[in-house]
């Protein structure tokens, strides 16, 4: 049995909503595990609408595709034997469009959407140490001490496997023992997105001072990591971004 015109252009309409709303996320799912990545929809519906036109344009090409696709329009509309079709139909559009209508506009519940920036601007200067120190011109002290630099990493990392890795992780993949307790979770140092983009002056300010000493723009301050100028020494921390920096195969950002 043929199927009709308009029995094809809903079967391709549907087909290709699924596409993009189950096949999509799944192809982005097996390229990047882990994930399950949506289409926005102010883009899913750009993208039907296209859709639609060009199945349109392709089912409407030649004059007896155009008949044969609102022939079974026409009948409904037209013929006397479908009258009660016609009357569900009537009675259906309106109140679908109804419910879409007040799905728009009625009020939401859901709580506010949590806007936080994992990574915000730090301040100028900052005082910990009973010190203060400048952050746009600080340097680590002991970087540059070619001779004790692997002295230093050893260190760091004694301090790191000592404090540290419990949430960050013995691979700096973020994934400690009990990182699955805190929201949000510990960042990895791991890659080139997180610690290869900061500056080291900045990690001594997020370490020394950790979740609390978070600007405004780091609210509602979930961070869980402590103050660590209250547990570990200003060189201790030097060496602990020496040893993260060296470990994760990063540079400290310089500009």
């Amino acid at each position: 049995m043929k199927m009709s015109k308009l029995s094809l252009f809903a079967l391709l309409t549907i087909g290709a909503y699924l596409i993009f709303k189950i096949v999509v996320p799944v192809i982005g799912r097996f390229l990047h595990p882990g994930t399950w990545p949506l289409i926005p929809t102010s883009l899913l519906k750009m993208y039907m609408l296209f859709v639609i036109v060009t199945i349109l344009l392709y089912l409407t090409a030649k004059e007896e595709d155009a008949k044969a696709l609102m022939a079974p329009i026409k009948a409904t509309l037209t013929d006397p034997s479908k009258r009660m079709l016609r009357n569900i139909i009537f009675a259906v559009i309106p109140l679908l469009a109804a419910y879409i209508t007040y799905g728009s506009v009625a009020p939401s519940y859901d709580a506010p959407v949590e806007l936080r920036s994992i990574h915000p601007a730090p301040p100028s200067s900052v005082n910990v140490y009973n010190k203060s120190y400048n952050l746009l011109t600080l340097k680590n002290p002991l970087r540059d001490d070619a001779a004790n630099f692997a002295k230093y990493v050893k260190e760091g990392g004694e301090v790191y496997f000592k404090q540290c890795f419990y949430c960050h992780g013995d691979k700096l993949d973020g994934k400690g023992h009990f990182y699955q307790g805190f929201n949000p979770q510990p960042l990895p140092f791991m890659g080139t997105d997180t610690i290869a983009q900061l500056s080291e002056s900045f990690v001594f300010w997020r370490v020394a001072t950790g979740g609390p000493g978070l600007p405004k723009e780091g609210a509602p301050w979930l961070s869980a990591m402590p103050i660590w100028e209250h547990f570990i020494s200003e060189e201790e921390i030097w060496k602990v971004s020496m040893f993260i920096y060296d470990y994760s195969g990063n540079k400290p950002r310089t500009f």
